[in-house]
């Protein structure tokens, strides 16, 4: 049952968009890998504005997913990468339709 979710604002350094790009696309198997994170999609809301939303059954998933490898990689490299520090806001998930799931 989806409860919980992230949503991570990033923009961009001006030259950097295509980087943040394959970035988040490198990210896909790393997300898969982790059994707590429900859903997680990778957009981009313009030119140099991109963002995750992630859902999570549960605060463990929740903790799990901002602990682990994706979230590391992305503090490792937001200096490199982004205008400003990555904005992580903790959401809690009214309703939801994903496949197979229930919220």
């Amino acid at each position: 049952m989806v409860k919980l979710a992230l949503y991570v604002r990033l923009e961009a350094k001006p030259g950097k968009e295509k980087d943040v790009e394959q970035f988040l696309l490198g990210a896909v198997p790393l997300v898969e890998a982790e059994p707590g994170t429900t859903a997680w999609f990778a957009i981009r809301m313009g030119p140099s504005t991109f963002g995750i939303f992630d859902a999570f059954n549960d605060e463990a998933g929740r903790d799990a997913h901002l602990s682990g490898k994706v979230a590391a990689a992305l503090m490792e490299r937001a200096g490199e990468l982004l205008a400003q520090p990555p904005k992580i806001e903790r959401i809690d998930v009214l309703a939801a339709k994903l496949p197979g799931v229930k919220a």
